[in-house]
C-alpha cells in the first residue's frame, strides 16, 4: 500500500474501505486528510526537522511497547521522543507506530505507562475502553491514514465502568450509554468460575478486541492483510505491569 508522509493513497483507502467504509474515505477525501497534486507536494517537501522512521511491522510494535512497559515497572523510564527537536519534528508530521484504545482512567496514561514519548503513540480514550463508533472510527483514521500498525485495547483493574456494568444499576445520564457497550461481556462470564469483577474486565478487554475487526471494514482487511494486529492487555494499578490477554 503506497503511502504520503503515512498517509494511504486515496485510491488504496476506498479500495481497503470497501463499500461499506466508502463514506469514511470520501470525508477524508473532503477534508484533505489525503492529498494528490500540488497539496501532496507541499505536505511531503522534506524540512531539517522532518524524520523519516523505519517502517515497523506489527510484532516489531509491540514488543517496543512491551520493552518500554518493563523499564516503566522497573523505574527505568528512558523518557523518550521527548526533546524539543522531537516537538519540531512532530509538529511537521505524525507517524504513531501504534494505537492505543485506553479507558479515560486517569491513573492509566498510555504514553507513560508504555514509556514513549510525543508522536508515538495514538491514544483513543473512553471509559471502559469501549470500542464505540466514535472510537473506531479514530482508530480507523490512526491505522489506515497514518500508517499505524498495531492496536492495544487496554483495559486495567478495577475498572468502574465494568464495575457499573456487573452491578447492573440504573445510572443518571449518559453513563449507561458505554456501561450497555460492556454488558454482553459482563454476561458471557457470569457463570464463570472466579471473581466475577476480574473475569469481567479481561472479558470486556477481548469482547473490544473481538469486535474492532468485526465491525470495521477498514480495520478488518488491514488485519487480514497482515498490516495491522490488534491485542488486548490488562494494566495493573499497583505493579504498573501491561499483561496481554489476548
Amino acid at each position: 500500500m503506497t503511502r504520503i508522509n503515512g498517509f494511504v493513497g486515496r485510491r488504496n483507502l476506498l479500495k481497503l474501505a470497501g463499500i461499506g467504509g466508502a463514506g469514511i474515505a470520501a470525508s477524508a477525501v473532503k477534508s484533505g486528510l489525503l492529498l494528490n497534486g500540488e497539496e501532496a507536494k507541499a505536505q511531503t517537501t522534506p524540512t531539517k526537522t522532518e524524520k523519516r522512521p523505519r517502517p515497523v511491522s506489527p510484532d516489531e510494535a509491540l514488543k517496543k511497547l512491551l520493552r518500554g512497559n518493563e523499564r516503566f515497572v522497573a523505574g527505568k523510564r528512558a523518557n523518550p521522543n521527548q526533546s524539543q527537536l522531537r516537538l519540531l519534528e512532530t509538529s511537521v508530521a505524525q507517524y504513531p507506530y501504534a494505537s492505543i484504545l485506553g479507558c479515560a482512567d486517569s491513573r492509566v496514561p498510555a504514553e507513560i505507562v508504555f514509556d514513549q514519548g510525543l508522536g508515538d503513540l495514538f491514544v483513543v480514550r473512553v471509559a471502559g475502553n469501549v470500542a464505540s463508533q466514535t472510537a473506531i472510527g479514530s482508530l480507523e483514521f490512526s491505522s489506515a491514514v497514518l500508517g499505524s500498525q498495531l492496536i492495544i485495547v487496554l483495559g486495567h483493574a478495577k475498572c468502574g465502568a465494568v464495575i457499573a456494568a456487573v452491578k447492573g444499576d440504573p445510572l443518571p445520564g449518559r453513563i449507561g450509554i458505554f456501561v450497555e457497550e460492556i454488558k454482553p461481556a459482563v454476561e458471557s462470564v457470569r457463570q464463570k468460575t472466579g471473581d466475577l469483577e476480574k473475569n469481567s474486565i479481561i472479558a470486556n478487554i477481548q469482547y473490544q478486541v473481538k469486535k474492532l475487526p468485526e465491525t470495521s471494514t477498514i480495520l478488518g482487511n488491514l488485519v487480514k492483510e497482515g498490516k495491522l494486529k490488534i491485542v488486548g492487555g490488562v494494566y495493573d494499578l499497583a505493579s504498573g505491569k501491561v499483561t496481554l490477554v489476548t
